[in-house]
């Protein structure tokens, strides 16, 4: 039997739920992509706008983009000589709020906790983390 989906659909209905759960909120993972949606939930901006409000280079500003554009988080629409970024779904921004509800109510547990802030700076995850047993092994 052929299925009328498009193969893109397909696609996310044969992979594991959690695991595109999980894909989705990778997206959500780096600081400055956060602070990209943020800005963005505010009203659509150019590239220029949002170079000017995180104060970061060009590229690094065009490349977080071309990642929320590909996952399907942001959208650009031609203006003029400018392509203006929005988010694609309103939802986005209320994930935003939720997250940033949840982190008031728990900011130290997030900020202290030994396996998601586990790496240095050096990007070296401290031994005591590497090898993780389960009770009884």
């Amino acid at each position: 039997m052929t299925s009328n989906l498009p193969a893109a659909a397909r696609r996310a209905d044969e992979l594991d739920r959690p695991e595109v759960l999980a894909t989705f909120f990778q997206g959500l993972s780096d600081p400055t992509r956060v602070r990209i949606l943020e800005l963005l939930a505010e009203r659509p901006r150019t590239v220029t706008d949002l170079v000017e409000a995180t104060g970061l280079a060009q590229g690094r500003v065009s490349s977080h983009l071309s990642c929320l554009r590909w996952c399907g988080y942001v959208e650009a629409r031609v203006e003029g000589r400018y392509n203006r970024y929005r988010l694609v779904d309103e939802r986005v921004r209320e994930i935003l709020r939720l997250g940033e509800a949840i982190v008031r109510d728990n900011a130290d547990r997030l900020t202290s906790c030994l396996v998601l802030g586990s790496e240095t700076s050096a990007g070296v995850v401290p031994s005591q983390h590497v090898a993780v047993r389960s009770p009884g092994t």
